[in-house]
């Protein structure tokens, strides 16, 4: 019996380095994309998603879609922070909720703060950041993301 209970708690090590492993390539390019965003090097935050990526945020036109879609997302992120007096924009991931890996596709809600200035004021938003990803053969890339004040 104790050989028995033994290799059951080895299985269950075994399976929990599998899964922090496999976590971690996961978040990888999740914290590519912010690392991007957050330097300013957009070819950075592209590399990080598919050519045909689906992103839904909270500044106009809300919805980007298809081919190029980060670089448009960018691009009107910073025409939209530019209208509105908003700069030095910086994301901080929190502690992932929720990683779901099945096969090649993964699925991640992850808190977020973003600090930003308005008009030369300092402000911070807290929000929630769902990703999906696919695993290709140049790895993990996200293929939709989304963003909500919370």
């Amino acid at each position: 019996m104790l050989k028995l209970i033994t290799a059951f708690a080895l299985a269950a090590i075994a399976t929990a380095t599998v899964g922090a492993s496999q976590e971690n390539e996961v978040m990888a390019p999740v914290r590519q994309f912010v690392s991007g965003f957050n330097q300013g090097d957009a070819k950075m935050a592209q590399a990080a998603c598919v050519d045909q990526t689906l992103i839904i945020d909270d500044f106009p036109p809300h919805a980007w879609r298809g081919k190029g879609a980060t670089s448009n997302w960018l691009r009107d992120y910073a025409g939209y922070a530019k209208k509105n007096g908003i700069s030095d924009g910086f994301i901080i991931l929190g502690q992932a909720r929720h990683i779901d890996v099945t096969g090649r596709d993964a699925y991640v809600v992850i808190p977020t703060k973003f600090s930003l200035k308005k008009n030369g004021r300092s402000v911070k938003e807290t929000g929630l950041m769902t990703l999906v990803l696919r695993k290709g053969t140049d790895g993990w890339r996200v293929t939709a993301w989304s963003w909500a004040d919370i």
